[in-house]
């Protein structure tokens, strides 16, 4: 059983596509074009355990479902199997990719890069002209997101600290 902690302090950095530096890695990426609330709910519960991704996990199907017609959501395959996901949200002056991650047998792979490279041209195309891209993420995130993200051509423009939950595993149910 996972139960959650009371929300902690967590350093989050909020960051913006400079100009973009594609990877040099290829995979099959592609728009899941029905909007299918399981389908996002799966991504962010699986990936998400492993990151104390908290804030969403008590949505109904109907919030799910909410969700998934307001994002965009892209899928990464390895061999044609889905490997991991990242939301677009277009906003007023921009679009930011709101969720991004691997499933745990395909990171370290370069994978992420392929990934975040064409999402952040689908970003940059609903952005528009002058418009920004942006994303966050935070010290509970995988040892190389903003890593990747800062390969990719993000910068840092912003850095708080935030109350965030944790998940814990109840060991004795």
């Amino acid at each position: 059983m996972v139960q959650i902690t009371e929300p902690r302090p967590t350093t989050v950095w909020y960051l913006q596509l400079d100009e973009l530096k594609p990877s040099s890695r290829t995979a099959d990426v592609r728009r899941a074009e029905v909007p299918f609330g399981p389908l996002n709910k799966l991504f962010y519960t699986e990936i998400g355990k492993d990151f104390h991704w908290t804030h969403q996990l008590h949505w109904d199907a109907a919030q799910w479902q909410r969700h998934a017609e307001r994002v965009e959501l892209w899928i990464v395959h390895d061999r044609g199997t889905p490997a991991g996901y990242a939301e677009l949200l277009p906003r007023d002056g921009g679009c930011e990719i709101q969720t991004f991650g691997l499933l745990e047998p395909f990171r370290g792979k370069g994978l992420g890069g392929a990934l975040l490279t064409r999402v952040v041209r689908r970003a940059q195309e609903l952005a528009g002209d002058g418009g920004e891209v942006t994303l966050n993420t935070c010290e509970l995130d995988g040892p190389h997101a903003r890593a990747n993200y800062e390969a990719r051509g993000f910068t840092l423009v912003r850095q708080t600290s935030e109350d965030r939950a944790r998940l814990v595993e109840d060991l004795l149910h």
